[in-house]
């Protein structure tokens, strides 16, 4: 057997012929090999690697050495590699640019890692200086007149490169295992996808709730398995069990598997019966945070179908619901879903009555402050086109923190939200414009209008600031209007 030092030495050797390219060393290394066991050492026999566990490495020279993968694992090169998976990697040879696309893996060994691109290699070269990189970055660097090494800054006494062959294999390798492996993956969460599909068309009660668990977190993770249960119809199977008698549990698990699917114009049609619809909205109102989300989200899906009717959302239990999600603050995850709903519903002009007569205007404005830059967008949609009816200006009114929330506002998130915000405050000022004016000006409003004037803004903006900053005036002389207008202030 070998000693222990000569083969620490080979392994060092190996490990930095592939890190760093360098054929001499390689070469210098082959020659020790066959020099040393042909003529030192004629007792010991020459070691063989066994097929399954061996990649074809080096074959410049058509020399045929084989490269041993353990020692290419324990060295650090192909951590995390299943050896068991290679003798299926090398007998079936597949596209290394495919492979990377499609895995699209977030942790790759570093050795394969372009150091300019900082993308895998899928063409290793070295240059000189013993530095590996792919092809094409390594000479769009020499093509812009750069004679270093991109990683050492050494000046290059020879700039062609050379192929690295034996990293090169060691990639394909690599890849090709986490592919395979990931290519059964697909294929055994398709077949239990079709398994659970049918256990769903025999069996009740809990039976049914465990097969519905399980085919929702087989679907949420794999695109594969979501595919499969549309082809297989389970779009139609999983609406089927949404009806009058369904258990909110039943539903619930229903619902998380449906909002994770694409649904054709069909499906959504089956899916508006009023039935659902209404077991879907008691889900809502009584579900988990995670199940309110879904419910909302396939209400939304629904409401995409040219054919919706808005009769379907006018439901006082939705509303409410919906405002429940938007407004907990235990789960502030359900905001963004619960508003984007609600704003879907807003596009329908004939609920908007609805809408506002379950107190939504001043609930959207005390949450002003709270919300996040997408949510406030939502929110702010939502309350411009209350404010087109005269029930949504009156609330919004009669609302203490309208006017000054706001104000706040105005060229602070982007040129959208201003834009809600200014088409707000017109439809309350112009309601009331001797006492909403006052209010307006004292919290800071024209000298946010003529800031806006000033600014490089969409000229609809300019123009309504312009007629804003115009109806707050009437009730000033123009000494006492500038001075309230705090300029200074405002820009600092």
């Amino acid at each position: 057997m070998t000693s222990p030092l000569i083969s620490l030495s080979l392994s060092f050797t190996v490990a930095g012929a592939l890190r760093f390219g360098d054929l001499w060393v390689w070469r210098r290394f082959c020659i020790f090999s066959f020099v040393f066991f042909q003529k030192g050492t004629s007792e010991m026999p020459m070691f063989q690697p066994p097929k399954r566990d061996a990649v074809v490495g080096y074959e410049g020279g058509g020399d045929g050495h084989v490269l041993d993968l353990d020692t290419a694992v324990k060295d650090g090169i192909l951590g995390g590699v299943d050896a068991g998976f290679v003798g299926a990697a090398v007998g079936e040879k597949l596209d290394l640019q495919k492979m990377i696309e499609e895995l699209n893996l977030s942790e790759v060994p570093s050795v394969f890692i372009c150091p300019i691109s900082l993308e895998p290699m899928q063409d290793p070269v070295t240059l000189c200086t013993g530095q590996t990189y792919e092809r094409s970055n390594i000479l769009k660097w020499l093509g812009l007149g750069h004679f270093t090494c991109p990683t050492t800054m050494q000046e290059l006494w020879d700039d062609s490169v050379t192929p690295n062959r034996t990293l090169y294999h060691l990639i394909h390798t690599w890849f090709t295992q986490k592919y395979l492996l990931m290519r059964k993956r697909s294929e055994d969460v398709q077949g239990r996808a079709s398994e659970l599909l049918e256990t769903l068309k025999k069996v009740k009660g809990q039976a049914r709730v465990q097969a519905l668990k399980e085919l929702q977190q087989v679907v949420a993770t794999h695109a594969t398995a979501r595919k499969r249960v549309i082809d297989e119809g389970g779009v139609a199977i999983l609406s089927s069990l949404l009806g009058p008698f369904t258990s909110h549990v039943v539903g619930s698990e229903a619902i998380g598997i449906l909002v994770n699917l694409s649904l054709d114009s069909e499906s959504k049609t089956n899916l508006m019966q009023p039935a659902k619809i209404s077991l879907i909205v008691d889900i809502l109102n009584e579900g988990c945070i995670n199940t309110k989300i879904n419910c909302a989200r396939l209400i939304e899906t629904l409401m995409e179908e040219k054919d919706f009717r808005s009769e379907i959302v006018s439901s006082h239990s939705l509303l409410v619901g919906l405002m429940r999600l938007v407004k907990d603050k235990r789960h502030p995850n359900g905001v963004l879903p619960g508003l984007s709903l609600l704003r879907t519903i807003c596009l329908h002009k004939e609920v908007r009555g609805l809408i506002v007569s379950i107190g939504v205007v001043p609930q959207l404005v005390e949450l002003l402050p709270t919300l996040d830059f997408d949510s406030l967008e939502l929110a702010l949609f939502v309350l411009d086109s209350l404010s087109t009816l005269q029930e949504g200006r009156v609330a919004l009114k009669e609302c203490s923190n309208t006017i000054p929330n706001m104000v706040r506002l105005i060229m602070r998130i982007s040129e959208t939200c201003t834009q809600y915000v200014l088409s707000i405050l017109w439809f309350v000022c112009s309601l009331a414009p001797d006492e909403c004016s006052s209010i307006a000006v004292d919290a800071g409003l024209a000298a946010k209008l003529l800031l806006v004037i000033q600014s490089g803004c969409n000229p609809v903006l300019k123009q309504r600031s312009a007629e804003l900053l115009k109806l707050c005036s009437l009730n000033y002389s123009d000494t006492i209007f500038i001075s309230k207008c705090k300029l200074t202030r405002t820009i600092q």
